[in-house]
């Protein structure tokens, strides 16, 4: 259900857009390396001297990252209830949320571009900025378009993630890429279990408090970044000389149509980028419209549900997600192999998301989003891992790329489309939507074969 601790700040949502798109492969592919699955992973890394590798900035960028999420993932209970307080219907929510992943989807692209030319450090900062510039006008909005305004920033500037990631290509080997990027899933993961719940309990004290909260830790974060991250990027510098497009392969641009076409004519992809299309759409249609549908479905203590009972609900899904991600996905995957897990991340929400519209007590639409979430942990990895199997090693760069199109499209599209559902008070509705389109994949059948070590030493990590 929740697929917590591998989003991509696009993940989650719209308010969790941009968690969801970045960290899609880091908890699986340290699994994979253990279960001796092949997954595909950039190599192109200058060789560093010992000395320079050791001094590799991953601790920075590990609390740059924690803080970072922290702070985003305080914001993903509390937005919806915010716009309410303004006179926002459920339809206007919706366009909220997507407000931000329409601005991601054009300028994410771009910044990746320029952190390939200009160094990962000068965009982190000016990424980190608009997003603390963001939360601030969002703190203090009196109206309406003061919140699209804060989210269209935010949006606009959302390379915090992506960029990261790529610094940490940049700074380690291939065989200790796996490790380094375990290590900001734990960021990852420990952000999506505290962040709702300290939005919670701080909405105790009204919805601007947890929004002053982020305020404080995307600050933070930025001084992280500007104290912490050496000023000269050695590696950056090596690839620019040579004229190379960086670890991940080139970068194309949002309008580049025709270099994104090619890759649907090879069938077997296009199938598994249709599969990611369904799975990114279902998500953003539960995760967007999730706190609007609890809050006129569900009662405690005597009264609605709210941020406050909202954030906790995430909190406990976040717990679900270090539990699985923490070793279970990867014995899963293991014992039953990619294809099943995979069927399988789409049978769990198909089941549970079509359950949810029938509940009625907190306690059933606990138990069947619960069921959803350890059944369909594994998805997003999985999936990621059969998508970039199917491509050379120059061209991560690119899949990656329009895996996050497509997940940033799906943001745009699922939530006003849910918002629209649950404010006409069709929520059985809204959850049977979510859960068909999960249920949708499971007739798109994978036809690429499984790559091997010695079938496809391009894309093995070495």
């Amino acid at each position: 259900m929740l697929q917590i601790l591998v989003v991509s700040r696009p993940l989650a949502c719209r308010f969790y857009g941009r968690w969801e798109q970045n960290y899609v492969l880091y908890s699986f592919r340290t699994q994979s390396v253990k279960s001796g699955i092949v997954t595909s992973q950039p190599t192109n890394v200058v060789d560093v001297p010992a000395a320079k590798r050791r001094s590799s900035p991953l601790l920075p960028i590990f609390l740059i990252v924690a803080v970072d999420i922290l702070g985003f993932t305080i914001i993903l209970p509390l937005l919806p209830f915010y716009s309410e307080r303004l006179g926002a219907s459920p339809a206007v929510v919706g366009t909220i949320v997507s407000i931000y992943a329409f601005f991601q989807l054009i300028a994410g692209p771009i910044l990746g571009q320029l952190s390939d030319r200009f160094g990962r450090r000068p965009i982190l900062l000016i990424s980190q900025l608009g997003t603390f510039v963001g939360f601030i006008v969002l703190a203090f909005s009196s109206q309406l378009w003061m919140v699209f305004l804060a989210r269209a920033l935010d949006g606009a500037t959302a390379g915090n993630l992506t960029t990261a990631q790529a610094y940490i290509s940049d700074v380690t080997k291939p065989e200790d890429r796996a490790k380094s990027f375990a290590i900001i899933g734990v960021a990852f993961g420990m952000g999506f279990l505290l962040g709702p719940a300290i939005a919670g309990f701080l909405a105790r004290w009204g919805y601007q408090a947890p929004i002053l909260a982020a305020c404080c830790l995307s600050f933070t974060s930025i001084l992280c970044t500007f104290f912490l991250l050496p000023r000269r990027e050695i590696v950056h510098e090596q690839n620019a000389s040579q004229g190379e497009s960086g670890p991940g392969g080139k970068r194309l641009s949002l309008f580049s149509w025709g270099e994104y076409r090619r890759y649907f004519k090879n069938a077997a992809l296009a199938r598994l980028l249709v599969r990611w299309a369904l799975f990114a759409m279902s998500f953003a249609t539960f995760m967007s419209g999730f706190a609007l549908f609890a809050e006129r479905k569900y009662t405690w203590n005597g009264h609605r549900f709210g941020a406050h009972e909202i954030g906790y609900v995430f909190a406990f899904f976040g717990f679900i997600g270090i539990i699985m991600q923490g070793g279970l996905v990867g014995r899963m995957v293991k014992w039953l192999g990619e294809e099943r897990v995979v069927m399988l991340g789409f049978l769990g929400p198909f089941v549970s998301y079509v359950a949810l519209g029938f509940t009625h007590t907190v306690g059933q639409m606990l138990g069947v989003l619960a069921l959803g979430s350890i059944v369909g942990a594994g998805i997003r990895p999985a999936l990621t891992s059969q998508i970039t199997q199917s491509a050379g090693r120059r061209e991560q760069g690119v899949i990656i790329g329009l895996t996050q199109s497509i997940m940033s499209i799906a943001q745009i599209v699922a939530p006003i489309v849910g918002g629209l559902l649950i404010q006409k008070n069709w929520l059985a509705q809204w959850a049977i939507w979510a859960g068909l389109l999960s249920g949708l994949a499971l007739f798109v059948r994978n036809g690429a074969k499984p790559l091997t070590p010695t079938a496809a030493p391009e894309t093995a990590v070495p």
